[in-house]
């Protein structure tokens, strides 16, 4: 006999996400877009779902699910999926290539360096310094901007 009762865990498909019309979802998916990355609210650490559902006249429930079944992920993730990009970028600019990684973290909205690692390893599998050496061990000459070291922008080919 198993020393263990150990059950397969079934998917459940939360009743609330089928009570949001697709098109409902939709203009809320492109509302959270506006919100998140065109105001940029993803920087602010205290930007939570509850303060974005209240921006959007709705709750938090309908954020939820709106992110899960429109992003696949949950809004946690949606956010740190924007702040990793912005990192991404800031750790391949020579113009910060001295920034403490505290800083560049700081900079795109994590509130410390192990949620910022954390989140960066999930999902880019290596560390930010391992990015960032990696990138500019690739492209010496140049940032991933297209400029060169002169200040010059590089002629498209």
């Amino acid at each position: 006999m198993a020393k263990y009762n150990i059950i397969e865990k079934k998917e459940k498909e939360a009743v609330y996400r089928t009570l949001v019309s697709p098109r409902l979802m939709d203009e809320m998916k492109e509302k959270i877009l506006r919100i998140l990355v065109m105001e940029k609210k993803y920087k602010d650490k205290n930007y939570s779902a509850k303060k974005l559902a209240e921006d959007l006249g709705t709750n938090t429930r309908y954020i939820s699910a709106v992110v899960n079944v429109r992003f696949h992920m949950n809004y946690t993730s949606l956010v740190n999926s924007y702040r990793i990009e912005e990192a991404r970028a800031i750790l391949v600019d020579r113009r910060y290539q001295d920034m403490r990684m505290e800083d560049v973290s700081d900079m795109v909205g994590f509130a410390n360096r192990q949620s910022f690692y954390a989140s960066f390893y999930r999902i880019m599998n290596m560390t930010p310094r391992e990015y960032r050496a990696q990138q500019l061990q690739q492209h010496p000459a140049e940032d991933m901007r297209g400029h060169r070291k002169n200040g010059r922008k590089r002629a498209k080919p």
